[in-house]
């Protein structure tokens, strides 16, 4: 078992990785409660697996829960106004804890709703994908889609713990864990270019079920991101960086409905992608960059391409009126996360607006 620390004064607190954490989890949340009791938000999949392991291992402590429905669908206004008005029915008080139990949907949700709910109360993180593992459940965002794009409403809440167990993602579909690999290789194509090389190496056993890598991979990528959000919490700079692949992603997603067509972690392994094929263009990183990655994203059986994504996309100019709308927009200029090499990444609002469509052209014209 591992703890990492998220340093951020009064508010810090640890993100717990290893094996088995589930049925520890009691012991884990029981130093942060007032009074033995829980309000666990989740979604109906990770209910039908999990929940009662979770109600097991809470032991004492008393556990009421909410399933939403599964799926990106879930992460609007109408389920977050059910898990809020379902909270206030359950009585949580400001000195309760909620406890967000699922993948990124559920985590984003239920801290939003932690961080509104009478003005803020805590809440646990129990991430169960390998996505929610390494990224979404640390650092605090929260929050929910717009019909104008992804997580434009929400709110920094840091979690109070995060339990990371390694376990639940046995139970991940394979297109549900290889999604969430897209976020562990953003971290070595952003900024650790020896994370890369681990990732190249051991990438396939860690896939295929090797849980000591899969434990190590997630430590990592924490490591890497508490590191970062103890020096920017709310992305006044440098936070900006965990963004690689993320414009063009958050556009793709948009485009696709946030539907089943295009999973989040998907997304952003096609943007990180595009953003390493805009930097060679624009001059910046040489051919082998972008090779490296898409051959490394192949050799997981990732998607890659526009292509792979099913049913038909927006055209250039559409896409780019969608990437407009990324949170990173600062007085009206797209800011880009771009690279002069694996582990190299930078933030930048140069880039003319010609290449950008041109590579966009180019990529929607293989499909």
């Amino acid at each position: 078992m591992e703890r990492v620390r998220v340093e951020l004064g009064a508010r810090a607190y640890e993100v717990v990785i290893g094996a088995g954490l589930l049925t520890r989890a009691g012991a884990e949340i029981a130093p942060l409660l007032r009074r033995p009791r829980v309000a666990v938000i989740t979604d109906e999949t990770v209910s039908a697996l999990h929940l009662e392991a979770l109600r097991a291992g809470l032991g004492d402590v008393a556990m009421r829960a909410l399933a939403l429905p599964a799926g990106e669908a879930t992460k609007g206004w109408e389920q977050f106004s059910r898990a809020v008005e379902w909270l206030v029915s359950e009585q949580v008080e400001r000195a309760d804890l909620v406890v967000a139990f699922g993948g990124g949907v559920i985590g984003d949700l239920a801290g939003f709703a932690a961080a509104v709910l009478r003005r803020g109360v805590r809440f646990v993180q129990i991430p169960t994908t390998l996505l929610a593992q390494v990224d979404s459940s640390v650092g605090g965002k929260t929050g929910i889609n717009s019909r104008h794009g992804k997580n434009l409403i929400g709110a920094f809440h840091q979690p109070s713990l995060v339990l990371a167990d390694i376990d639940l993602l046995a139970t991940l579909p394979k297109r549900d864990f290889l999604a969430g690999y897209g976020e562990v290789v953003k971290y070595g194509a952003l900024g650790d270019s020896a994370f890369f090389d681990w990732l190249e190496k051991h990438g396939p056993a860690l896939a295929a079920g090797d849980t000591a890598l899969r434990a190590e991979a997630v430590r990592r990528s924490v490591a890497m991101k508490a590191a970062i959000v103890a020096r920017d919490e709310t992305e006044e700079g440098e936070r900006a960086l965990l963004n690689l692949g993320h414009t063009f992603g958050h556009a793709l997603e948009a485009a696709t409905g946030y539907s089943a067509r295009l999973l989040h972690g998907e997304g952003v392994a096609i943007g990180s992608a595009l953003a390493f094929e805009l930097s060679q263009r624009l001059g910046l990183c040489a051919q082998e960059a972008p090779s490296r990655l898409r051959a490394h994203l192949r050799d997981m059986g990732m998607k890659v391409d526009l292509a792979e994504i099913p049913g038909d996309l927006p055209d250039a100019d559409a896409l780019i009126a969608l990437m407009a709308q990324d949170k990173k927009v600062v007085d009206g200029r797209q800011r880009f996360i771009l690279a002069r090499g694996i582990g190299a990444a930078f933030v930048t609002d140069a880039v003319p607006r010609e290449t950008l469509r041109a590579l966009l052209i180019d990529a929607l014209a293989v499909r």
